[in-house]
């Protein structure tokens, strides 16, 4: 029994000084010092030896007991201050990202969709601007060949405030604010929000253009071409392919419809695209002269080209989308897709 308790005593100091962290210590204490442990074992034991055993067992048992609790105290000791530093020198990154059960926060689809389209442009030349969006009739509509009269304002179901203010219906309203200002070369784009009366799965009251305008001495209706056939391409994908419909735009002449091939039926025609292999994405066209006079431009010494995009419109077609109320009716499982 005497060996025993020697053995006991060596083991149990060996895993004290081992011991590296405060959970362990504490398991080493309950297998030694708790109630089935090993020196409590024998310490109850004592009764079941011979009486001429029982006064130095019980003695040398008592005195390792004593002398394990001073290591575990001391041990305790030490570990707590050790711990104590290193978190005094533990640096807590307050960036780091949260863990789970915590979803992440993202840009709405239309801002990433915006993000595209700004940085395609931006590697072509152009900067963005932006204007208000409380217009005058002056500037979204006569300066841009739209006197009250014009049939074209049919088009546009506009909210007035009084006879004069509105919200406007196109950003085109800042292409003469900015010609008022700015003398050619100018190579701009201006995204932002528009104004009508509409809504249904593709029309909504508010929603997003982005409109683009070149002006300089020698601009032709191919700079156009080329600039909105690589704006396309980079956009939907180098394989689809692009093609110019005339159309008419009262600020631009001559104007076009520009289209590219159905990404879901890769243009044999299906429901997507009514059958006929293409979907229009965007208008644009070459200045009308009178938008330069409303500017205090000289005309037949400058020219250029004006486009102008829904990015509503081209999200939709990029994903595959089929209804417009999606981007505003923050559905989480609609969002979190993007």
């Amino acid at each position: 029994m005497e060996e025993q308790i020697k053995e006991i005593k060596k083991e149990v100091l060996g895993a004290i000084q081992k011991c590296q962290d405060l959970e362990e210590l504490a398991a080493i204490r309950i297998r030694y010092l708790g109630r089935q442990g090993k020196i409590t074992l024998i310490i109850r034991g004592l009764k079941n030896l011979p009486s001429q055993q029982r006064p130095k067992i019980g003695y040398l048992a008592n005195l390792i007991k004593k002398e394990i609790e001073n290591k575990i105290a001391q041990k305790l000791e030490d570990l707590k201050v050790k711990r104590k530093e290193e978190i005094t020198k533990e640096k807590i990154d307050i960036t780091a990202s949260p863990p789970s059960p915590y979803s992440y926060g993202h840009f709405h689809p239309l801002t990433q969709v915006l993000e595209i389209m700004i940085d395609i442009f931006n590697r072509l030349g152009f900067k963005v601007v932006e204007g208000p969006e409380i217009e005058n009739d002056w500037y979204c509509f006569e300066a841009l060949n739209m006197p009250p009269e014009h049939p074209a304002r049919d088009m546009q179901d506009s909210f007035y405030i009084t006879k004069d203010i509105l919200p406007r219906t196109h950003t085109s309203s800042v292409q003469v604010r900015y010609l008022e200002k700015h003398k050619p070369p100018v190579r701009i784009i201006v995204p932002g929000r528009v104004y009508r009366r509409e809504s249904d799965v593709t029309h909504t009251v508010m929603f997003h253009q982005l409109e683009g305008l070149l002006v300089d001495e020698q601009t032709t209706f191919a700079d156009l071409k080329g600039v909105l056939t690589t704006f396309a391409q980079a956009f939907f994908g180098q394989k689809r392919k692009v093609r110019f419909r005339p159309s008419f735009f009262p600020y631009t002449e001559p104007s076009a419809e520009i289209d590219i091939s159905c990404g879901v039926c890769g243009g044999k025609g299906c429901r997507s695209c009514k059958y006929s292999g293409w979907l229009e994405v965007l208008g644009a066209g070459m200045v009308h002269p009178n938008v330069f006079k409303s500017s205090g431009l000289d005309s037949k010494k400058y020219q250029g080209f004006a486009f102008g995009a829904g990015i509503e419109r081209l999200a939709m077609l990029k994903y595959n989308i089929d209804d417009i109320r999606l981007f505003f009716d923050n559905d989480l499982r609609f969002l979190e897709q993007f």
